[in-house]
């Protein structure tokens, strides 16, 4: 009896879900494995720390109240109060560090791999917008607990905004809904980064997942896979074994490193002695420092914004940009961008930390 209704709502789902079509789709994908297979988990991870962020977010959501008076406070009860309030709170601020640095990470693995080559262009292409939402979700949600670094941090970085050729003030403004940070601030930017962000990154998200599936699994040029498994259940239920890795990681960090919640904002004070950004814009904010006033007849902050800009644009292009080397003969072109770019961020990052801030 047990069995004939179970058949019942098979036929039924079946009919109306085809979910078989779905698991044999995915029982005939491969992943090729091969001395490199590992950086294939890359992604699965950035998807899992994402969905980490979705879940403690949610939780943290129910008792955030997005106001210069009660935001602090709320973050306040939330630690003390709510029952793993503190876990939850340390768990999400943890995830979302991880989570910029491990987009990074799989962004530059899957280049020297040339992961990006033909048909791949645009599955390069959602993944690197991912990664400019990644950094959007960072800056956008330090401000929220309304504390004095997150405050003085979002002044700079707004002002760095501001500097963007002909569209930086109207950039600044639309930021903070004024000329300075103001509550009207923390409320656009937990707009931003509850609403907005959140719409785009699950549409990107879908996109990129989609292509992949689509695909498959590149392999490095030059490496012969030595067998191949299937998708699923043998590598899904790999990826999902190093999720309960990350999450025991996770764990550990929020537990033994509780996040800090800091001194309250006063927006009439002044800014703290030494105020950094997160190590995640710490190359941005070293190389600005670095620059002169002025380089020819332009301001040297303008001319850094405006590599910045160019260079995000030469990471979205990277595929086709790589097909042209290719045809002008220079493969190794491509390449040594890409070892010139870590060395930058990584030496910035160390500058960035190791150096007073003026």
């Amino acid at each position: 009896m047990a069995e004939e209704r179970y058949g019942t709502w098979q036929r039924w789902s079946e009919e109306r879900l085809r979910l078989r079509a779905i698991v044999e789709f995915l029982r005939h994908k491969t992943v090729p494995i091969h001395r490199y297979s590992f950086v294939y988990y890359f992604g699965g991870i950035t998807l899992f720390l994402f969905l980490v962020q979705v879940i403690t977010g949610i939780l943290l959501l129910l008792y955030y109240r997005p106001s210069a008076d009660a935001a602090y406070e709320s973050v306040q009860f939330i630690m003390s109060k709510v029952r793993f309030g503190w876990l939850i709170r340390s768990i999400h601020s943890w995830s979302a560090n991880l989570m910029v640095g491990w987009v990074f990470v799989h962004m530059f693995s899957t280049f020297f791999y040339r992961a990006y080559r033909r048909p791949r262009e645009f599955t390069w292409v959602s993944g690197a917008l991912m990664l400019f939402l990644t950094l959007a979700f960072a800056f956008t949600g330090y401000l929220l607990p309304w504390n004095k670094l997150a405050f003085f941090a979002t002044k700079v970085g707004t002002e760095i905004a501001g500097d963007v050729p002909l569209v930086g003030k109207y950039v600044m403004l639309l930021l903070r809904g004024g000329e300075d940070v103001t509550e009207a601030t923390l409320s656009r930017f937990f707009g931003i980064h509850v609403a907005i962000l959140p719409a785009l990154a699950t549409v990107i998200l879908g996109i990129h997942l989609a292509l992949v599936q689509v695909h498959g699994m590149s392999r490095p040029i030059s490496v012969r896979a030595e067998r191949e498994i299937s998708f699923y259940p043998d590598f899904l239920l790999r990826d999902l074994a190093v999720w309960i890795l990350v999450l025991a990681l996770l764990g550990t960090l929020a537990t033994l490193y509780p996040w800090p919640l800091g001194e309250k904002a006063d927006p009439l004070a002044p800014a703290p002695p030494g105020i950094k950004p997160e190590w995640y814009f710490l190359f941005m904010f070293q190389t600005l420092k670095l620059l002169p006033s002025k380089i020819f007849l332009f301001e040297g902050e303008m001319v850094g914004i405006m590599a910045f800009l160019v260079g995000g644009l030469v990471l979205l292009l990277v595929p086709f940009l790589d097909v042209w080397a290719q045809r002008e003969q220079q493969n190794r072109w491509v390449t040594t961008l890409g070892i010139l770019a870590v060395a930058y961020l990584v030496i910035m990052t160390i500058l960035g930390l190791a150096l007073p801030a003026m």
